[in-house]
């Protein structure tokens, strides 16, 4: 019991590391130590003699393969954190734009510089591929309408996409909710005094889908290019900075474009340094634990 208690904390972290945009799930994993379990137990989900354990009555030695006892915990964990603090980002960000998108901007900057240095022997062909990754992270940005459609099948998409983040450290679920618009909508979503139950049953659809199709994919990714993976990710990470700029403006074409700095500087400049300062404690934890 204190074993699945423990895990379930763990759960709670990664949550609350997937509803902060910047902060990943997968750095929250990798800094309480259940990283490689997390995948195993994901990859597990994609082996044949897995489900076929289950079809053919063998309950026990399905929840085995699958390590269901962990991810029981750690899915508890999960969704008590994302639904209890899915409210508070909302009002944030209605009551306090500014500043949180100012949080939010330090919270990815740190992010960028850790993983920068974390990557070790740079040459130009790493260089290059950062810029061809800024250069896709802005033209994302800034090709991406305002509103984006809320319809189911758009929602499913978002879930599947948005779940691979999981494994990916250094880039956050909700990163990718906000680069396709989704971002408050679906913390509205999870607001527990009017939940949207049928948008957050197909979210979770798309999620389940997302880890189920992609998560072999992506390890094997990483496996195989893991550096070139994360410099790429790197460059995209930067170039999508101008989608979580404080100061935004929309000049009738459905897109919202940076602006320049006006009011509430000094909080905003404060709530930054804050967003900084959150992820340098976790690195440095991170390295603690190690």
């Amino acid at each position: 019991m204190k074993e699945h208690l423990l895990n379930a904390v763990k759960g709670f972290l990664m949550g609350a590391a997937n509803v902060v945009p910047g902060v990943s799930g997968g750095t929250i994993a990798l800094i309480t130590g259940i990283y490689a379990r997390l995948v195993a137990s994901l990859d597990s989900l994609t082996l044949p003699t897995t489900w076929k354990a289950l079809l053919h009555g063998r309950f026990r030695e399905f929840w085995k393969a699958m390590d269901g006892s962990f991810l029981l915990a750690l899915g508890i964990g999960v969704v008590l954190s994302v639904f209890s603090l899915a409210k508070i980002m909302t009002t944030a960000l209605e009551r306090y734009p500014v500043c949180t998108w100012a949080f939010f901007f330090g919270l990815i900057i740190a992010s960028a510089v850790l993983m920068f240095r974390g990557i070790r022997g740079w040459s130009w062909k790493e260089a290059l591929l950062a810029l061809v990754g800024a250069g896709l992270g802005v033209a994302i940005c800034m090709l991406t309408p305002s509103r984006t459609p809320d319809a189911l099948w758009f929602i499913f998409i978002c879930g599947a996409v948005a779940i691979c983040t999981m494994i990916l450290p250094g880039i956050s679920g909700s990163f990718v909710l906000l680069l396709m618009g989704k971002y408050d909508f679906i913390m509205q979503a999870l607001d527990l005094s009017s939940p949207d139950i049928p948008v957050l049953l197909v979210f979770a659809a798309g999620c389940l889908i997302g880890i189920a199709a992609f998560a072999k994919f992506l390890h094997w990714v990483l496996g195989k290019w893991e550096k070139q993976t994360m410099v790429l990710l790197l460059g995209f990470i930067i170039g999508s900075l101008v989608k979580v700029w404080p100061w935004q403006v929309e000049l009738g074409d459905g897109l919202l474009h940076p602006a320049a700095p006006q009011g509430n500087i000094g909080w905003a400049v404060l709530w930054c340094i804050i967003g900084l300062v959150t992820v340098i404690l976790t690195e440095v934890l991170g390295k603690k634990r190690k």
